[in-house]
């Protein structure tokens, strides 16, 4: 019978830390290795902030029978990933307008060992099969080099990606599919307040949507800081603003919501801890917590949400972030089935 270790050890004794030598060399190593990583996985400028590269196709779609890439149903296919926050806000609208039937939606997953999106099984895109949404990239367009994203609309008919630019497929889904749409009375952007619209997205772009990606990935405590005070910043205006109203442009949804839900829908699970957005929670505010609720439960736009694929997608695949890939357990999505209040409003 073998003593173990434990019995070995003289009384008292207990194993000690790494020397200091071997922590120094650890994080010298991990530092090094971090920045490289991080500089694959998110451009930076020389003060360590954030730079999200720009959408490089950005056609559309026309309602009607002219133009190059005409409405049609099921002509076009949305390019998805579950845990996808810009893809997250094409699902809703196709939800929200009834075009499940005309626009079908084909699932990626992220890759970390591709070092991208991959579909779920192997696409056809026009004769050409691809594994990878890159490859489908180069079926668009031959000896592209940019970052192949989702969202994606995509021709079947030509083989095109119409367009990659989430803010502009939503307008494009909003009034381009109208004949082919359930709900084709519904305008998400109306002429009466496309300036309040406009006000509200340029306003929450920069410091909420692309605002939590400053914050996870900066890579300088000052980046860090610029972040996160604009980030609480315009969550506290945005959250006054709904004391008085049910949604961001008054008592009619907008783009502008749909816009910023995606993001709530994923604060507290994922942005409050992997991207240190922890000065507090959506579910701490006063209204905000009310208003995520009350967008989760309009119809349709519960099933576009898959908060476990949204924990396995960051936890799992931003290795820089979270090297042990250990992915937490909370929160209960049945949080958001709660009473809302707002109806009222």
């Amino acid at each position: 019978m073998s003593i173990s270790n434990a019995q070995k050890a003289k009384p008292g004794k207990r194993a000690s830390l790494p020397g200091s030598w071997i922590i120094r060399l650890g994080r010298f190593v991990w530092t090094t290795m971090w920045h490289l990583m991080m500089s694959r996985l998110a451009p930076r400028s020389q003060e360590g902030d954030y730079l999200r590269p720009e959408s490089q196709f950005r056609r559309v779609v026309q309602s009607g029978t002219d133009g190059d890439f005409p409405a049609a149903a099921r002509r076009y296919a949305l390019i998805v990933g579950m845990g996808c926050p810009w893809a997250h806000r094409t699902l809703v609208l196709r939800a929200l307008k009834g075009l499940e039937e005309a626009i079908p939606v084909i699932k990626v997953l992220p890759s970390p060992t591709a070092g991208g999106w991959v579909f779920e099984k192997d696409f056809d895109a026009n004769g050409t099969t691809c594994r990878a949404l890159a490859d489908l990239y180069q079926v668009a367009q031959p000896g592209y080099s940019g970052r192949a994203t989702v969202p994606v609309l995509w021709d079947t008919q030509t083989g095109a990606i119409v367009n990659n630019e989430s803010a502009e497929i939503i307008e494009i889904l909003n009034a381009a599919f109208n004949e082919f749409a359930v709900h084709a009375g519904l305008d998400l952007q109306p002429p009466d307040l496309e300036m309040a619209i406009a006000h509200w997205n340029a306003k929450i772009y920069p410091a909420v949507n692309n605002g939590v990606y400053r914050c996870g990935f900066a890579q300088t405590q000052a980046a860090y800081d610029r972040a996160v005070g604009d980030l609480f910043a315009a969550l506290d205006e945005i959250d006054v603003a709904l004391a008085h109203q049910r949604y961001l442009c008054g008592d009619r949804l907008t783009l502008a919501d749909v816009r910023l839900f995606t993001t709530l829908f994923r604060f507290d699970a994922v942005y409050y801890g992997l991207f240190k957005c922890n000065r507090r929670r959506i579910q701490d505010y006063a209204n905000l917590g009310g208003y995520l609720r009350d967008l989760y439960q309009l119809p349709g736009v519960a099933a576009t949400c898959d908060l476990e694929a949204v924990k396995r997608d960051y936890y799992g695949n931003l290795f820089p972030l979270n090297p042990g890939g250990i992915i937490p357990d909370g929160p209960n999505v049945s949080d958001l089935n709660r009473p809302h209040g707002r109806e009222g409003m």
